[in-house]
């Protein structure tokens, strides 16, 4: 009787039972986890500024504290694609927890690094830390929001993904200018302990993932470690960064180091794509890329870093060593497209959110904006003021502003939700490579134009030239009535057209860079009407 009692009767809640979560606003959530985004992405860019400072406070070269930069990037880009299976291991709240603890304690030793040396070493830690934060926001925002509400955390997302990297340069200046450098580092150590304590409240990890975490072991509960597949991603991609990021300092492929690093890398990556393809549990998951909607947004997240990083970098070293201005003036340039999109991001979410436009009518009209403003770029000239610089900027803020909502929507239409781990570390894989190719490209083509455009113009301005003749000679005589001797007078007016024509050639190759940004992005605009039809907040049909 006893014991048919006991099974007729419910088994009283133990005290251990866990009880259930109270309700979040997933809106605490979402900004939460942008904060740590938003300074980790902020630090990309932030240093660029004061590496002349860094070298004169730590007694080194500008060439030897560049590796500040290459360094932060390498492992940034090592970590980056491994961040879905490394939140499998440790979860993904831990996981992204452990990336802010290290991300805040490395860049206070960054702040008081006393050499070279340790500074390198403690910006690799950062890199790593760093890696992670980006994807795993992605993955959570993904999971917190239903699909039909995606659309207006992702608006939240593309503010702090777009104008963290414009803000740094400007912060970076200010900073500079006004305290030490080393505050350019140590400014990340209150806003880590903010993201920590919030996330510790107010983030955590779905059911839906914790089932999925128990797939990284097996039934013996043994881990299951791609140890080939992390060995060939970190060679491959560490070697890459270094290719991409000092080529150009090292004169490409004149350099043995360079050429050893291409094909240390392409081999790399061809076999861990290769190896991840055919083994059963990859770190990275490259077969979702059969899907055609996830495999064309992954060609948009790459043209969209390619876009933004390269401009972000350009237009601040066209505006110093052409027009004079100081690094917060150009900066500040940048100013009007952060605000566009941040005004105007929430208003493509809604747009999506509540069916008036279809993601994929908005991202065509959205990377044909950037395309034409990229082109509008390359027909200013030495002459052309800060409010036409400013303007063109939020222009193409215009089109960031309606590009990374519905792009998102379109990456995660149709996945399941076990998927949003794998997919988000891959979409970031991609848009972190299009910004390494992106910066890359502009700091090599600019100065190959340049020599085309001043070997062509040159031809014309020979010794002989009676036009330039005239002009130095005139030049001369104005200098002689304002008291220089005849000898400086004509060295001063001989240097003064060479500057000229220095000047009007580096910023043809500028003008030439915006235009190839340009046609690339125009190019990649009709790709949209490749992707399956699908509805927002639904999936994609059966067979597709």
């Amino acid at each position: 009787m006893a014991a048919a009692a006991a099974i007729a009767s419910p088994p009283a809640r133990t005290a251990t039972a866990s009880a259930p979560r109270p309700f979040i606003n997933p809106w605490i959530v979402a900004l939460t986890v942008t904060i740590a985004t938003f300074m980790e992405l902020l630090d990309t860019s932030i240093a660029n500024v004061s590496l002349p400072y860094i070298a004169g406070g730590l007694g080194r070269s500008y060439d030897e504290v560049t590796w500040i930069l290459t360094t932060y990037l390498v492992a940034n880009a090592v970590v980056l694609p491994m961040s879905a299976w490394l939140s499998r291991v440790f979860g993904r709240k831990n996981y992204y927890m452990a990336c802010v603890a290290l991300f805040t304690v490395t860049s206070f030793f960054c702040g008081i690094a006393p050499t070279l040396g340790i500074m390198l070493m403690a910006r690799v830690f950062q890199g790593i830390g760093g890696g992670g934060l980006a994807p795993v926001e992605q993955a959570i925002l993904v999971d917190t929001f239903p699909p039909a509400k995606r659309a207006s955390a992702f608006a939240l997302y593309t503010v702090a993904i777009v104008t963290a990297p414009a803000i740094g340069p400007v912060l970076g200046g200010w900073i500079t200018d006004n305290y030490n450098w080393r505050w350019v580092f140590l400014i990340n150590i209150p806003i880590g302990f903010i993201s920590l304590y919030l996330t510790n409240k107010f983030v955590h990890d779905p059911e839906s993932f914790t089932a999925e975490r128990k797939t990284v072991r097996d039934a013996r509960g043994k881990l299951n470690v791609d140890a080939i597949g992390i060995a060939l991603i970190a060679v491959g991609s560490g070697a890459l960064e270094v290719l991409l990021d000092r080529g150009q300092i090292d004169d490409w492929f004149g350099s043995s180091l360079i050429c050893w690093l291409a094909v240390i890398g392409i081999t790399a990556l061809i076999g861990a794509v290769f190896w991840e393809l055919h083994t059963p549990d990859p770190v990275i998951d490259f077969r979702m890329l059969k899907a055609r909607n996830f495999a064309i947004a992954n060609v948009f997240y790459f043209v969209f870093g390619f876009g933004l990083f390269s401009t972000t970098t350009m237009i601040p070293q066209l505006l110093q060593s052409l027009y004079g201005y100081r690094a917060i003036d150009a900066g500040l340039v940048l100013g009007p497209g952060a605000f566009v999109i941040t005004l105007l991001a929430p208003v493509g979410a809604q747009l999506v959110q509540r069916g008036i436009v279809h993601p994929r009518v908005l991202l065509f009209g959205a990377t044909v904006t950037i395309g034409i403003s990229m082109i509008h770029y390359s027909h200013f000239n030495l002459q052309t003021d800060y409010a036409h610089y400013a303007w063109a900027r939020a222009l193409q803020g215009l089109g960031y502003a309606f590009f990374f909502v519905p792009l998102s929507v379109l990456s995660f239409s149709g996945l399941r939700p076990d998927q949003t781990n794998r997919a988000s570390s891959l979409t970031n894989f991609f848009r972190n490579w299009g910004g390494s190719f992106g910066v890359a490209f502009i700091t090599t083509m600019a100065e190959r134009r340049q020599n085309f455009h001043q070997a062509r113009l040159g031809n014309n301005l020979t010794a002989s030239s009676f036009p330039l003749q005239s002009g130095i000679h005139q030049t001369a005589t104005y200098l002689q009535h304002h008291g220089y001797s005849a000898t400086r007078a004509m060295q001063a007016a001989t240097l003064s057209y060479y500057n000229q024509l220095t000047a009007q050639t580096r910023l043809l190759g500028f003008m030439d860079c915006f235009h190839i940004v340009g046609v690339v992005t125009l190019i990649a605009a009709p790709l949209v009407w490749l992707t399956h039809n699908f509805k927002v907040g639904g999936k994609v049909p059966e067979g597709h």
